[in-house]
């Protein structure tokens, strides 16, 4: 160091002012090396939280670093004692530059979004060479704030600027897909039949409530935080709890704090779910090792109005692996769970095993179908809609974790689909509730740090029945052409009738409510027969976004003989018979609208058989024919003065029997027949 003194000082006052400079001077040096030991520490412990997962507190620890708080120059007698300014160094080595960036990741995986993106924002304006990344997690932030067109701008620049495939520009690639299926999802027209809202709970907004476990009725278990006031200095006070509540009104009411005998204070318990006939409850207890979060599932047998020791599952858990998050199914078969032990898909899988009568589980199997290399977490299965629901990093989706279902058919789980927006937001969307004998969507309950700085949150979700309609056709039985202007009615279950008309391509259409397969059509046309028949659903048509379509089967129906005053009628009969067929039942019908519509006209019937028999047996099987028709149409109502028959035998074939000498069955069938006339009432 060169102290250059004034050159103007006083010879006699020279050697004083220097030794005030000097003393000055050795002041400043200690103090700056005490300020830069405390740096140093500050830095050392940043590291080690860090290190440990305490990334929050390892934020502020940094910013210490960064921003140390200035502090006066310490006062001391002369002569100086300069080794006590002496701190131990870290021995860690970084520019501020990097430091900056490892608070911004540090806030990242805390979930404070907000400022994370401002301190990698810094950075890499500070350097945008050697800190090119902070670009994209900048862009990651961002999104996580649904800031989405920032996020996509931001991505494209880190792309655009990167030079070579690797790990993060991959991520940076599954970024854009990411922004993109979110903006297809924001344009979903059915997005109006949802209704999300935040729970709230009984002791404010603190801190997270999730993970909600059915006790019964509305009676739940959710993980929460507990403080441990005995906790030791350096160690995180907060450990995750289970709490028994009650839900109402969306209103999360904290009863008390769940008794799990013998279980250690410093290790977190949560996550948890009892067997479908209450007789054990199955919970997750984690710890940290080597700065790693482990987790094992225990479960608990049921003492009276209390619950016995944890007891570890063993047929599910694997050292130096971790499960967690169990799930008992309705129907009492399936312990599912998340796990990342081996031979799975990579990261977190879902596992599930049969449930024994004991508590315990048979060999665990790996939902090969729906785990992906990245994580798959919470199960919850719906044995209602035999749907199960999860939450995965691995698909397509809004960011984070979102909500997956995939249904198990013929011992495969079908292909998991997102649940999309709004249920999943650009955040962690995780542990999902639906209770059994409802539909999925219908009262329902997951958890999301959506709207809030870091930490899980309960919400419900209720999404309203898309419209329904059920769609038909009315056509001609023979032609199979549509038939226009039919009437059609439509009766429920409970004998609500609404009506419409077929259009001219012999259309009709009607909103429906309740089941479909429970309606019953009417249909009515002139000149046609009435036709009553239920509903037979042809197939479903889901593909819009707010109504369902029902098509049932075509509706045949079938031209009556309208018969007019001034028609002959040909009834025609079997060989030697003389009951009335169907047809010539449908022409008698004809016949008696007119009698009963026109008062007065009266018929006259004569019956025919063909050549075939003796004068004498057709004289009486002809006869029989024209009291047959008499007597239908008398039986039917019409008065028998209005009726007269006669009958003529073989009398007057209307076709030749013999063609060139060989018989003419067709023929024969013409002459075997009975002839109406109606009469109209003479004029007064």
């Amino acid at each position: 160091m060169n102290i250059i003194l004034n050159k103007q000082t006083a010879p006699g006052r020279k050697h004083t002012a220097f030794a005030k400079l000097f003393i000055v001077v050795l002041f400043t040096v200690a103090a700056n090396v005490n300020v830069s030991a405390q740096s140093g520490q500050k830095l050392a412990l940043a590291e080690k939280y860090f290190a440990a997962g305490e990334y929050y507190t390892a934020a502020g620890l940094y910013e210490q670093y960064l921003n140390p708080v200035k502090k006066d120059i310490p006062k001391a007698n002369f002569p100086l004692n300069a080794k006590r300014f002496r701190g131990g160094g870290s021995g860690i080595t970084l520019s501020k530059t990097a430091v900056l960036f490892k608070q911004a990741n540090s806030y990242r995986l805390a979930n404070y979004f907000p400022e994370a993106a401002a301190k990698y924002l810094q950075c890499y304006e500070k350097d945008s060479t050697h800190y090119s990344d902070a670009m994209y997690w900048y862009a990651v932030c961002k999104r996580s704030l649904n800031e989405f067109a920032l996020a996509e701008a931001s991505v494209a620049r880190y792309l655009a600027n990167s030079s070579g495939e690797n790990n993060l520009t991959q991520s940076a690639k599954k970024e854009l897909e990411t922004v993109s299926y979110i903006n297809s999802q924001l344009k979903r027209p059915d997005t109006i039949l949802y209704h999300i809202q935040k729970s709230s709970t009984s002791f404010g907004n603190e801190k997270g409530v999730y993970a909600p476990a059915l006790i019964s009725g509305n009676k739940f278990l959710f993980t929460s935080t507990e403080t441990d006031t005995s906790a030791k200095a350096g160690v995180n006070p907060y450990h995750s709890r289970l709490f028994e509540t009650t839900v109402e009104n969306n209103s999360i009411q904290i009863n008390q704090l769940l008794n799990i005998p013998e279980t250690d204070a410093t290790v977190n318990s949560g996550a948890a779910s009892l067997s479908a006939d209450g007789n054990y409850l199955y919970i997750t207890q984690w710890r940290k090792v080597n700065g790693k979060n482990l987790s094992s599932i225990y479960y608990a047998p049921k003492k009276g109005n209390d619950w016995g020791n944890p007891v570890i599952l063993s047929s599910v858990n694997e050292n130096g692996f971790s499960s967690k998050q169990p799930f008992c199914s309705a129907d009492g078969k399936n312990l599912f769970f998340a796990s990342d032990k081996p031979n799975g898909a990579g990261g977190f899988d879902i596992w599930y095993a049969p449930l024994q009568a004991d508590g315990t589980t048979g060999t665990p199997v790996n939902a090969a179908s729906i785990n992906t290399p990245a994580d798959e977490q919470a199960p919850f299965y719906h044995a209602a809609s035999n749907t199960l629901v999860f939450s995965s990093n691995g698909g397509t989706g809004m960011g984070g974790f979102d909500l997956f279902t995939s249904k198990l058919k013929d011992e495969q789980w079908s292909s998991p689909e997102n649940m999309g927006y709004p249920v999943n937001s650009s955040r962690d969307d995780i542990y999902f509730f639906a209770p059994e004998g409802q539909g999925l969507l219908k009262n329902s309950m997951l958890s999301s740090d959506r709207g809030s700085s870091c930490c899980l949150e309960t919400y419900t979700v209720a999404k309203s029945p898309k419209k329904k309609v059920i769609n038909g056709i009315v056509k001609d039985i023979k032609s199979n052409e549509p038939v226009d202007g039919a009437t059609v009615s439509m009766k429920d279950e409970n004998g609500k009738i609404v009506q419409t008309t077929t259009s001219p391509d012999g259309k009709f259409s009607f909103e429906l409510t309740g089941d479909a397969v429970q309606k019953v059509f009417t249909v009515t046309k002139e000149k046609y027969k009435d036709k009553t028949e239920g509903a037979v659903i042809e197939n479903i048509n889901d593909a819009d976004w707010l109504t369902d379509v029902v098509n049932n089967t075509p509706i045949l129906i079938e031209k009556k003989l309208v018969i007019k005053i001034e028609n002959v009628v040909t009834v025609y009969f079997d060989f030697d018979k003389y009951d009335i067929k169907e047809r010539s039942a449908q022409v008698l019908d004809s016949i008696y609208n007119v009698l009963a519509e026109v008062d007065g006209a009266t018929i006259q019937i004569s019956g025919y058989t063909d050549g075939k028999g003796t004068v004498e047996y057709n004289a009486v099987l002809s006869d029989n024919r024209a009291r047959a028709c008499a007597d239908y149409l008398i039986q039917k109502g019409i008065d028998a003065g209005r009726v007269t028959f006669e009958s003529f035998g073989e009398c007057c074939p209307v076709e030749l029997e013999l063609l060139n000498g060989r018989d003419n069955p067709e023929g024969r069938s013409k002459n075997r027949r009975a002839l109406i006339n109606i009469s109209k009432p003479e004029k007064e």
